[in-house]
């Protein structure tokens, strides 16, 4: 392991603050947060121990309270992965706290204080939240440890290096005398904060790199954990809004007398996304929005069929226009009109939804100028900035009360802050009409699989050269798709790179002497965002799919053509070797089976995986997936396990069953049934390995999400003799 990933090398591994940037708040317990060196206001001076944040109150990362309860506040969304339970690991490690007495809690919206240190938003995303939580909480356990060591020592008048730190109380060897944190607390708080504490070394680490069950399992199992589906007001009403059937369409004319003559609607408003019922009750309010009689305007709605946007893409794709180099590297031109071989395919992936267990719902109150929200946000900031555009607030009159979401997958993290804006819509109109009453939006599942955003559909085009040894010479490789991040193309506007449509593409991750990899932005209407993995879910799929092709064509296994062109990517090579090994690569199998390979970096995190298939009358069947991952140092194995196994079963989803298909530019898809989710039992046996590493971690969350769909493929185009170049995988 080279030296430069080790966290004991890192330049900030024992803490250079001054010792007043560290926040101490006397009173009930011991409260810290963060170094002021991190927390820049709007104009980029840093906070002093003496400012406050936006809400006026001093935001920490850890309270120690009186009677020992330690509470880790979590600045990151927690939706299912349980990054909760991560980042407290990594406080209470340096605290050296009682896991029994450790609880979290989200952390509340104030970008100043909780802003994402790349990012530079309160947000959630890319795999990044242990990454750049990582030094942070570190820095704010170690130091707290320090602090109650010196509220010891004063209080027993003994020198602090003689007394010692663990599982939440301070003791003293010499006497044997010892105390609970909470009975220092106070104490505690009042002491300067100290500059220079060391951080832990790996070697003494008792809670990071051990299996701990999630924290509050308990009650998610017996249903106290709320989310924004459960938040109840005094007085709330429902509010639903029919969105047009077709993407860019407009309400020409709504008749919402039949609607507005149920017994329990009280509103129905015209708003920029369409017509919104509110009512008293969801079953009214859904019932209501069947009975709106809308003339819907598509002059400038997206009216393509899936097929005929194929169509497009393939013409797009063999221009080459208008694109944008990502990558190139040599001369692909000649290189390719010199190869022994050359290998052409063309790779489709469809449109998809996100489909989170629990569909978007999110409540607001608007009265005598101010608003609270309650919602699951994965991106807060957009959240909050689009609401007070639209409500016409000031930044401090808004506050949003961040909860936690039963999942996501990017579909939270809209940059629009769509599903936030349309209940800030409904806040306006229902205010216009005097009702202060409280507002819960709901998405139905039909909602958001007709009408929300999706991954991209992408057509890769691939051209790779094989030199007279068997080696990869050159590839030429073009990427249809919308992007997410720059919109749509606009005449006379130049488009600028999207890394996040073309990462981890082929020539970026295998050496390859000549290279050409181009994007090309189709203007299409339908909405796209971010989803889970951003380009690698699609990048993967064509990359190792055509590695296997030209391994073939090279009369080469498939293991072996990989690692002869991963010379400049150890960590994938390992990885892969590892994987293959425990899968039994090159050993006889049990008749009608396969195996099917891949690997991938993604967020600094290296996956392989091998998929041992089947085909029993017409279905894949998936058996056995075993999964190698290097992502550092491991914060909880068990987690990392939980991770794996739901990014397989996320990913087999995508490869077995799911896509969203338009007809005349309507959605011809509406829930689970036209819509399937891996089902139980398809899920096959998981084994995941991880590669011992003294890295600093880094995020797992959606890496493993990704090789699987390359690794089924290509073990079904072993079982039939025919490449999988697009999906979902049809066999007939």
């Amino acid at each position: 392991m080279s030296a430069d990933r080790s966290p004991e090398a890192h330049p900030d591994s024992a803490l250079r603050t001054t010792r007043r940037q560290f926040f101490a708040l006397a009173g009930a317990g011991l409260v810290l947060g963060l170094p002021a060196t991190l927390v820049a206001g709007p104009a980029g001076a840093a906070s002093t121990a003496a400012g406050t944040g936006p809400s006026g109150l001093i935001q920490p990362f850890v309270r120690i309270a009186p009677d020992g309860a330690i509470t880790v506040l979590i600045k990151h969304l927690e939706m299912g992965q349980g990054i909760a339970t991560g980042l407290a690991t990594i406080l209470a490690e340096e605290l050296d706290a009682d896991w029994a007495r450790v609880r979290t809690e989200e952390a509340p919206f104030d970008p100043t204080l909780y802003k994402h240190t790349v990012f530079g938003m309160q947000t959630t995303g890319g795999s990044t939240s242990v990454t750049n939580s990582w030094q942070q909480l570190r820095e704010a356990g170690a130091v707290a440890r320090a602090m109650l060591l010196q509220a010891a020592a004063q209080r027993w008048a003994v020198p602090a290096a003689e007394l010692s730190a663990h599982r939440g109380r301070v003791l003293h060897g010499a006497t044997g005398r010892q105390l609970d944190y909470g009975a220092l607390a106070e104490a505690a708080a009042r002491l300067p904060v100290p500059s220079g504490v060391p951080l832990k070394l790996k070697a003494a680490y008792t809670l990071i790199g051990r299996e701990r069950r999630r924290l509050g399992t308990e009650q998610i199992v017996r249903g106290e954990t709320r989310y924004g589906i459960d938040i109840h007001r005094p007085g709330l009403l429902i509010a639903v809004i029919q969105r047009p059937p077709r993407f860019g369409a407009t309400v020409r004319s709504v008749d919402a007398g039949a609607a507005l003559a149920l017994p329990g609607v009280q509103a129905v408003h015209r708003v920029p996304q369409g017509v919104a019922v509110v009512a008293d009750s969801t079953w009214v309010a859904l019932n209501a929005r069947r009975l709106l009689k809308i003339d819907w305007d598509d002059s400038q709605a997206e009216t393509r069929s899936t097929a005929e946007l194929k169509a497009e893409f393939k013409r797009l794709a063999a221009l080459g226009e208008p694109g944008i180099d990502d990558l190139v590297r040599g001369d692909v031109s000649s290189a390719l009109a010199s190869a022994s071989q050359v290998l052409t395919a063309d790779f489709e992936l469809p449109y998809l939804a996100h489909q989170p267990m629990e569909p978007l719902a999110a409540v607001g109150e608007l009265r005598d100028g101010h608003c609270e929200i309650w919602a699951g946000c994965q991106n807060p900031s957009a959240d909050h900035r689009a609401a007070t555009r639209i409500l016409g607030l000031a930044a401090d009159k808004l506050r949003l009360h961040l909860l936690p979401s039963g999942g996501s997958f990017g579909r939270r993290a809209t940059f629009s802050a769509d599903w936030i804006s349309e209940l800030a819509e409904v806040l306006l109109a229902q205010q216009a009409k005097g009702d202060a009453r409280p507002v819960k939006l709901l998405w139905s599942r039909e909602d958001d699989i007709t009408g929300g955003f999706y991954r991209p559909m992408n057509l890769h085009r691939l051209r790779a050269g094989l030199d007279a040894q068997g080696r990869l010479l050159a590839v030429e490789q073009t990427i249809v798709a919308q992007s997410f991040s720059r919109g749509r193309p606009r005449p006379g506007v130049a488009m600028k790179r999207d890394p996040f449509i073309t990462e981890g593409h082929l020539a970026d991750r295998y050496d390859v002497p000549h290279a050409r990899t181009r994007w090309v932005n189709p203007d299409v209407g339908v909405p796209v965002h971010t989803y889970r993995a951003l380009g690698h879910n699609h990048t993967t799929f064509s990359k190792e799919v055509m590695m296997d092709e030209l391994a073939r064509a090279a009369g080469q296994d498939e293991l072996a053509f990989r690692l002869a062109h991963l010379g400049s990517h150890p960590r994938q090579a390992a990885a892969l070797r590892l994987a293959a090994e425990q899968a039994g690569w090159g050993r006889p199998l049990p008749p009608g089976r396969a195996l099917g390979l891949a690997v991938q970096e993604a967020y600094s995190t290296v996956v392989a995986q091998v998929a041992q298939v089947r085909i029993d009358t017409g279905t894949v069947v998936v058996e056995r997936v075993v999964c190698v991952v290097d992502c550092g140092l491991v914060i909880n194995p068990g987690m990392l396990r939980a991770q794996m196994e739901g990014g397989i079963a996320f990913g087999l989803t995508a490869v077995l069953h799911n896509e969203i298909t338009l007809d005349g530019g309507r959605v011809q898809q509406s829930n689970f049934h036209d819509a399937p989710v891996l089902r139980i039992h398809e899920m096959p046996t998981v084994e995941v390995h991880s590669i011992a590493s003294d890295a600093a971690p880094t995020g797992i969350g959606e890496p493993g999400s990704v090789p699987i769909i390359a690794a089924v493929a290509n073990a079904v185009a072993r079982l039939t003799g025919r490449p999988v170049r697009s999906l979902p995988i049809k066999l007939a």
